[in-house]
């Protein structure tokens, strides 16, 4: 008996699973996929406006958890809010990722799990490029998920993922105006610049991204308090017009470092195609993503 297979690829609001999800519409149209976003209920209206296009163009897109999420159905299921408390108001952070685990990967465990129960392995396809460093994509330890890489198989890479958008009629998310990635408003991968970005479009949910801060003073590790951009940083310390202006000039620098050593590299007195904060990782010399999960920012 040929073996069950339940295809299925998740968007970010990312561009790259956007147009991954494009181009295997368009080259692997014979595989019926399920398309789904694991929307945490703190994403930025950029990113929601972006998935509202992706849908047009690729059908229907399960969205995991957003009505638990914001307790519409009834179940008491988690908020962000709960979860902190559940956690001792320990935020996040690269040592301890626990809200992508609890806001985006067992909402997608619990889906998969249904077509699981029902016989099928999943595929799960994964917007990892062909120039990038290797590394895995979502895998749970005995569950029948296997990670598929057509843009590493295909030999896709960076500059190829702008012409995918566009040629399906799409530009880059708008956020990528001002920020780096797709994910949660308050994501602690954001760079100092990010959150003085945040702060000036959407000063609401920079305000909430305080609240969770502040926490309770179980927040609290002898006696030293832990915040969004490091210890001994609150969000508080980027309302002094000072500490914002420092903040721009160092960014402002190593933007002019780095289109100096572009320019240097391409022989050539422009830029073509460069985006500051699509380009914000390689600016700043660091891995793509900052080192998030790939659920989270592609």
């Amino acid at each position: 008996m040929a073996k069950k297979i339940k295809h299925v690829l998740g968007l970010s609001g990312g561009k790259d699973s956007s147009a991954l999800a494009l181009y295997v519409k368009e080259t692997r149209p014979d595989l019926d996929i399920e398309y789904f976003f694991t929307d945490t209920g703190y994403e930025l209206p950029e990113t929601n406006d972006f998935i509202i296009k992706l849908e047009q163009q690729l059908g229907y897109i399960h969205k995991l958890n957003a009505r638990s999420l914001n307790n519409i159905d009834g179940r008491g299921e988690k908020t962000f809010k709960n979860l902190l408390k559940e956690h001792g108001n320990y935020l996040p952070s690269q040592r301890d990722r626990w809200c992508t685990v609890q806001l985006k990967l067992k909402p997608f465990e619990k889906w998969v799990d249904e077509f699981i129960a029902d016989g099928y392995e999943i595929h799960n396809y994964v917007g990892i490029r062909a120039d990038e460093p290797d590394r895995s994509g979502f895998m749970t330890i005995e569950k029948p998920i296997k990670s598929i890489f057509p843009f590493r198989e295909d030999g896709i890479v960076k500059s190829d993922i702008e012409n995918i958008l566009q040629r399906n009629g799409l530009e880059l998310p708008e956020y990528y105006k001002w920020r780096s990635r797709s994910g949660c408003t308050f994501c602690f991968y954001q760079r100092k610049i990010e959150w003085l970005k945040l702060k000036d479009k959407h000063p609401d949910l920079f305000e909430q991204a305080k609240d969770f801060e502040k926490g309770d003073d179980t927040n609290t590790t002898v006696g030293e308090r832990f915040y969004w951009m490091g210890q001994g940083q609150p969000l508080d310390t980027l309302e002094d017009p000072e500490v914002q202006q420092r903040i721009m000039n160092n960014h402002e620098k190593q933007k002019a470092r780095f289109l100096k050593k572009k320019r240097r590299n391409a022989l050539l007195g422009d830029i073509e195609g460069f985006c500051e904060f699509s380009d914000l990782d390689e600016m700043y010399d660091s891995l793509e993503g900052g080192g998030a999960c790939v659920t989270c920012y592609k």
